[in-house]
């Protein structure tokens, strides 16, 4: 059955007339604000050196940095699998938050000192400094693979929920939104980026907020929301088993997320530039609650609108009943049942999931530029002028950027191997976090050590993720999903049949492991790979304390004093 046959089935359908002027005003507004933001810092506020452009000048203000933070984490992905996350299996994905607060405080008492006081641009210099620079361009591989791609996927998500609601081809939309992503970016530098940011939350954050308020009125109150999930389960928490294949355990949401959210923020040069951007350590530390804070906000608002479109669908399921082709256009299709009798609202939806998109891929290819100078250029090729400088950092972004929206037609052909890409990508933050923390907590690793380890981490959960997924996509391997109803629905359809989970066990049991695992997974790996390896291969550890966190610090501090006086004690 095709898309457009589907809109005519039922005036409950998705009706891409209902996307009026308004709307598209709304749409283009937006571009043009991100657009005179890039030429306010690209000329009038001009960036006058390599730091200005890249980190911001390392004097930029707390409240920006910590809106920017959130908008670069929060993707169009996020925005529209949020919902269909709670809508399919409930509340206890929720719970992954406790994750991002024990990353939190890893981030707050070791990477952010450490990487605060060597004054970094990339965090893949400290890389070099603790081991050497085979291990430095290990890690801004691992990076740049990882962003090349994720990006597409970021923009192409929010591409295709635009075309739901609007009908506007995505061949056409993808390159005019990016195309304005990449002038600003490159114009404007992380000034420009972090500014975007700003505007960008704020729709983001209205525009779902727009939703709940209008929808939860339209069922019948918040209390009523409430009561239709609960009375299908919707509303749990994690279960308290030890098995590492629930899909969500309490110990999958808390200490398998922390892995999680530590490869995705702490050793990210994305996230990291903008912690680094800010004046002093204590500004630093002060943004990470400020994005746990927001990141929490948004989630749960997303969370809402995953209950309250169940609430909503409660006898007509759109998802059983075909009303929607796919998971993540559950959303769309709630905005446009909720929203489309006001004129404009629609827009400002759709403007704030691709505000989403634009507010991730500028950060990307900001932080790529970083990553092509410092570390790719700056250790292997001669010193550039300043000029030469400022025509290499646009350039990766304008070529970055133009390689993405190629890619975005990929991940177009791809269907079910899309999701094989996230994990792929994924999974590969974890054996880079492995470095990281080694470098940061164990001083006897040296970087022949590391890098095995890091190779060893970062093929296993490789292996791991495209097992999981093979396994997922020939339908051997199924999570249960909530009961759904389709008792009332005014069209017809054919009856959706539900295949019996209980194939899984067919499956082995590594390749079950839940998603939460596998950064962890690739983390474990490398640290204790590369742990064995140093009882054959050891060596002292590098003396500058700097680079090791302030416990080990002081350790090491509390040791050498212990040396010193086993020394002087020592007979002549």
């Amino acid at each position: 059955m095709t898309a457009d046959s589907i809109l005519d089935v039922s005036e409950f359908r998705i009706s891409k007339q209902q996307f009026t002027y308004y709307d598209y005003g709304v749409f283009v507004v937006m571009l043009v604000v991100c657009g005179g933001i890039g030429v306010f810092f690209g000329f009038v506020k001009k960036q006058k050196s390599t730091q200005d452009y890249l980190m911001g000048g390392r004097n930029m203000k707390l409240v920006p940095v910590c809106f920017s933070l959130v908008a670069s984490f929060i993707s169009g992905i996020s925005l529209l699998g949020t919902p269909t996350e709670l809508y399919v299996y409930g509340t206890s994905y929720m719970f992954f938050l406790i994750g991002a607060l024990l990353m939190s405080f890893v981030l707050f008492h070791s990477f952010l000192p450490v990487l605060h006081e060597l004054r970094l641009t990339s965090a893949y210099e400290y890389l070099e400094l603790r081991y050497d620079k085979r291990v430095r361009v290990f890690g801004s591989l691992i990076f740049s693979v990882y962003l090349i791609a994720w990006l597409p996927i970021v923009i192409y998500v929010p591409a295709l929920a635009f075309n739901q609601v609007t009908g506007v081809n995505i061949h056409i939309v993808t390159p005019i939104v990016c195309f304005v992503c990449i002038f600003y970016t490159t114009l404007g530098g992380l000034k420009a980026v972090v500014w975007t940011d700003v505007i960008q939350t704020l729709i983001m954050i209205g525009a779902i907020i727009l939703v709940i308020i209008k929808g939860t009125i339209n069922v019948g109150g918040f209390k009523e929301v409430m009561r239709r999930n609960w009375d299908t389960g919707r509303i749990e928490f994690p279960s308290l088993t030890l098995d590492f294949t629930e899909r969500h355990s309490i110990l999958s949401v808390s200490l398998g997320s922390s892995f999680y959210w530590i490869g995705n923020i702490a050793v990210n040069q994305s996230m990291m530039q903008r912690f680094l951007s800010l004046t002093d350590l204590k500004s630093s530390k002060r943004a990470v609650w400020g994005f746990l804070g927001g990141v929490t906000f948004i989630v749960f608002i997303c969370a809402y609108c995953g209950l309250l479109a169940f609430a909503t669908y409660y006898e007509c399921d759109p998802l059983d009943s075909k009303l929607t082709l796919a998971k993540d256009q559950l959303l769309p299709l709630l905005v446009m049942d909720i929203l489309s009798e006001w004129k404009g609202m629609p827009g400002i939806f759709v403007t704030g999931v691709f505000s989403a998109a634009l507010s991730s891929l500028s950060t990307g290819l900001n932080s790529m530029a970083a990553v092509v100078l410092e570390d790719f250029w700056k250790p292997f090729f001669r010193k550039l002028t300043h000029k030469q400088t400022q025509i290499l950092m646009r350039a990766v972004v304008v070529i970055l950027g133009v390689i993405c929206v190629a890619l975005v037609f990929v991940v177009e052909m791809l269907g079910s191997v899309l999701q094989l890409t996230m994990s792929l990508s994924s999974a590969s933050m974890g054996p880079l976090a492995g470095v990281f923390l080694m470098g940061i907590f164990l001083p006897f690793i040296n970087s022949q050590n590391a890098l095995i380890g890091g190779i060893l981490g970062l093929s296993s959960s490789w292996y791991l993720a495209a097992q999981s997924q093979v396994a997922q996509a020939r339908g051997s391997l199924r999570f249960v999903e909530k009961p759904r109803f389709t008792l009332n629905c005014t069209y017809a359809f054919e009856q959706a049949i539900h295949a019996d989970e209980s194939s899984n066990s067919e499956v082995p049991y590594l390749y079950r492991l839940s998603y939460l695992w596998f950064t962890a997974f690739g983390c474990i790996i490398t640290v204790v790979a590369a742990c064995l390896i140093s009882i054959v291969n050891s060596q002292k550890p590098v003396q500058d304390e700097r680079l090791y966190a302030p416990v080990v610090r002081n350790w090491l501090a509390k040791r050498k004093r212990v040396q010193d006086i086993k020394l002087n004690n020592k007979p002549q």
